[in-house]
């Protein structure tokens, strides 16, 4: 982009050329937390849908989703760093043309009108739950309308993080980052009172993920119900990969992401797939895993 000026008193045109250079990027560290904001969110969740639909099983096949995410994100940097930069459809278009792109995009639409409201409700749902029995702990009869609660608590926070994310890019990458530092806390918080409480009550493993100890509810099944194809192992094992794999849901902001990050983009974009990965791992697998036994 670029402004012409008058012209100087010598009759040159004096030009002022704005250049990446001139332009501000974020750390990797912000990258990080802008991709586990929309990563992350689906860990308070994801779990109580996978054993719904699977059963006891089920902290296994997130495990091994958010293992599987690995390979994933692998191809996330290395399609970002060889192909032109311009988001999920430049990037599907140049590797695999245009109509893989357009349906690639029409899914990353459909993800976040799906994922979106379910977060922002289920995080009002927790809110409610929260405020609730505060209350009675209080002995005060006042009680919040759990779904009136979760559905204004989910259209506020997305109206305020969409006028954030007109502000620009560094108050909506400060704003993740501040939600992770503060998750990261929550997290740790968590995880040592779900340790205690195994110390002092004990518990167990969920059950291996073989046939025998699946238990897959009506719906999850689909079309293959009343047939012996959920029966076989291979079959068993995808059909319960495919109802955990939206603890995968925000690994595309990956690819988003890329244009932003500072030099050297392409170092800063594997340290930012390391902290990703490292972090969903334990956050989403743990938080899956302990309420649950």
């Amino acid at each position: 982009m670029s402004s012409v000026l008058p012209r100087s008193s010598a009759g040159r045109v004096q030009v002022v050329l704005a250049t990446t250079v001139l332009l501000s990027f974020i750390s990797f560290w912000r990258a990080a937390a802008i991709v586990l904001a929309d990563l992350g969110s689906t860990a308070y969740y994801v779990g109580g849908i996978a054993e719904q639909a699977v059963g006891k099983s089920a902290p296994w096949f997130i495990l091994g989703v958010m293992l599987f995410s690995y390979a994933v994100r692998s191809v996330y940097i290395e399609s970002s760093a060889m192909f032109v930069r311009g988001g999920v459809y430049r990037v599907v278009k140049e590797a695999m043309g245009g109509t893989m792109a357009k349906l690639s995009v029409s899914a990353l639409l459909f993800d976040y009108v799906l994922t979106g409201p379910i977060s922002g409700v289920s995080a009002g749902q927790y809110i409610a739950g929260l405020a609730n029995d505060v209350f009675i702990r209080f002995g005060s009869h006042l009680q919040l309308p759990y779904n009136t609660t979760a559905a204004s608590f989910a259209l506020a926070s997305t109206v305020y993080f969409w006028w954030r994310n007109t502000r620009g890019l560094h108050e909506s990458s400060d704003d993740a980052l501040k939600i992770m530092q503060i998750t990261t806390v929550m997290v740790v918080l968590l995880v040592v009172w779900c340790v205690i409480t195994l110390l002092l009550r004990g518990g167990h493993l969920p059950p291996a993920p073989v046939p025998r100890n699946i238990r897959f509810s009506d719906d999850a099944v689909g079309w293959l119900k009343g047939t012996r194809w959920p029966m076989i192992p291979a079959i068993a094992l995808l059909v319960g990969f495919g109802h955990s794999i939206l603890a995968m849901s925000g690994e595309e902001s990956l690819a988003q992401v890329y244009r932003e990050i500072e030099r050297p983009k392409v170092k800063n974009l594997e340290r930012t797939g390391l902290v990703i990965f490292l972090y969903s791992l334990i956050f989403t697998s743990l938080v899956s895993s302990l309420p649950l036994r």
